[in-house]
């Protein structure tokens, strides 16, 4: 009967189940949770509380074995209230959970996402001085690392060395991964190293964690070190690692080492992959080698890839910016041709190329475009097009493609509204960028700094000073972190409308904050005092400014 449920034949294992019973061999408590169990992997929950429910009427009890196969079932199906139901009535028939009970629970609820249940659990096991496995810490330990709790992943991690539990290298693996991906690097390099001094062997997950999070937040030359150590010591070298680093040398503008790696690559006898040939496509589209570029595109059918829309996308999107249209269409004809699907990103090149060169409806048309071949825009998709029809001066088009966003439930981006609101400003339509901004403030729309700042220069540049302080105190209400920038933007335009009592009154509220003036903004002040007459202003800030350090040229 075990065999065949394991096997999955579980009629099979039932008609042997019922031999027995007509062969006049009652079967034990061990023989029906043999069947329990396989019905309870194969999902079938009902039949498995129907044969556990038959055990108690032929007299026999249920014992912890039991209960704990129906927790494990629903666990395995995400039903925890009906794992939970299942231990209440294990208590009830007066039966105490053991390690195994509280380990089904603890992940049930982990994989649920009820990561604090799950640590609730484990200081009741703690409590009761029950071990905790090292899959238990492992699944806890995961659970939090996903969840960004990766600190308190740290500290488990410690508990497990501390009482004994012995972390194994799926454990360490994963803390090393999330440490890397939060940019913990040499918190990750101290646990790898703690692994190491274990003897316990990394394995190939960890060490790309380590290579990727040294390339990413870290220095070429650290992370190349540690790539030649890897390449080294290891007897099957990973096309993983060699595209780790060749990516990094091409976003870092050393293409000749790309290259070199390419070229190892080969002489090792090692198939590049798609990935290899899209970083090396990049790092010439960087250099403007776009020739280069392309005979990298069909340098891979030797392998026998095919581009991907990633890579024709890299290439368009560097034609694109020498203003190329006719190689960016001549290469998305190509991917046609070839049936490569192009994604969102790649129209999205189309459109900026379109709307470059001022084709507006053609850029338009392309959006509608997508919309009936199947792709979603995102933000920048559309932010691309509101962009260009603002510095075009067709603000009712911009603000038509802000509703179309909103019909098809795409979520403007705070960049939108800072498009919206800048053109509203740069051609003096201040009273409905004050509307516009002020709804997005009554609907809490999330807005960002620009988009404060952009109104407050103009309403400074309309002399409007009034508003600009309004905007500059409602700033610094949502606690952006205003720097001297800020104030130098609104003093400058200021100075140049010889409004010197608003001058004076900005000045006071930056040294009020704490942010000391630069010799630029000083010398704007100078002049405005100098030119307006204001020769007291003049004098009192000539003494600030040789009490700041600044010295005049």
């Amino acid at each position: 009967m075990s065999r065949f449920c394991k096997l999955g034949f579980l009629d099979i294992a039932q008609s042997f189940f019922c031999m027995m019973l007509k062969s006049g061999l009652p079967p034990d408590t061990y023989t029906y949770n043999i069947l329990i169990h396989g019905l309870c992997v194969a999902g079938s929950m009902e039949e498995a509380i129907e044969v556990a429910n038959d055990l108690e009427k032929n007299g026999l009890g249920p014992d912890v074995v039991t209960f704990n196969i129906l927790a494990k079932g629903f666990h395995l199906l995400g039903l925890m209230s009906g794992a939970s139901d299942v231990i209440k009535k294990m208590l009830f028939k007066g039966l105490h959970p053991d390690q195994v009970t509280y380990t089904i629970l603890m992940c049930g609820h982990c994989h649920a996402g009820d990561i604090d249940e799950g640590l609730k659990l484990r200081e009741e096991i703690l409590s009761l001085n029950l071990p905790l496995s090292c899959i238990s810490y492992t699944v806890l330990l995961s659970s939090l690392c996903k969840s960004g709790r990766v600190v308190e992943a740290l500290k488990l991690l410690h508990e497990m060395e501390a009482t004994g539990v012995q972390p194994d290298v799926v454990t360490y693996s994963i803390l090393i991964h999330w440490l890397c991906k939060q940019g913990e690097i040499q918190k990750a390099i101290m646990v790898y190293q703690g692994m190491i001094s274990k003897r316990i062997f990394p394995n190939s997950f960890s060490q790309t964690s380590i290579l990727l999070g040294m390339c990413q937040r870290g220095t070429i030359e650290e992370a190349r070190k540690y790539f030649d150590v890897l390449t080294r010591s290891n007897l099957t070298d990973h096309v993983v690692w060699y595209n780790i680093m060749i990516d990094r040398y091409a976003k870092c503008g050393k293409i000749g080492e790309a290259v070199d790696l390419y070229k190892r690559i080969i002489t090792k006898g090692i198939t590049p992959s798609t990935v290899t040939f899209n970083s090396l496509i990049y790092g010439f589209c960087k250099q403007r080698k776009l020739d280069e570029a392309r005979w990298w595109l069909d340098a891979m059918k030797l392998y026998g890839l095919i581009p991907s829309a990633i890579t024709y996308t890299i290439l368009m999107n560097a034609f694109c910016e020498q203003s190329n249209m006719q190689r960016v269409l001549a290469l998305f004809h190509e991917m046609e041709t070839k049936a490569v699907v192009p994604t969102h990103v790649t129209y999205t090149v189309i459109i900026k190329g379109l709307c470059r060169q001022w084709k507006l409806q053609e850029a338009v048309q392309i959006l509608n475009d997508m919309y009936a071949k199947g792709l979603r825009p995102d933000q920048v998709t559309y932010n691309t097009i509101i962009q260009s029809f603002c510095k075009a001066r067709n603000l009712e088009n911009a603000f038509q493609l802000h509703t179309e966003m909103l019909a098809h439930d795409l979520v403007p981006s705070p960049v939108t509204y800072n498009l919206l609101i800048n053109g509203l400003c740069v051609y003096g339509e201040l009273t409905e960028a004050d509307s516009l901004l002020d709804s997005l403030q009554d609907r809490n729309v999330n807005l960002t700094k620009v988009a404060y700042t952009t109104i407050i220069k103009a309403h400074c540049a309309k002399g409007d000073v009034q508003r600009a302080i309004f905007y500059f105190g409602q700033m610094m209400e949502k606690r952006f972190e205003i720097s001297i920038r800020d104030y130098s933007a609104v003093i400058n335009r200021l100075c140049k409308r010889s409004l010197l009592t608003e001058v004076k009154l900005f000045f006071l509220m930056m040294l009020y904050d704490g942010i000391s003036p630069d010799h630029q903004m000083c010398e704007a002040m100078l002049n405005a005092f100098h030119e307006g007459g204001d020769l007291q202003s003049y004098f009192q800030l000539l003494g600030q400014m040789i009490k700041f350090g600044l010295l005049l040229h």
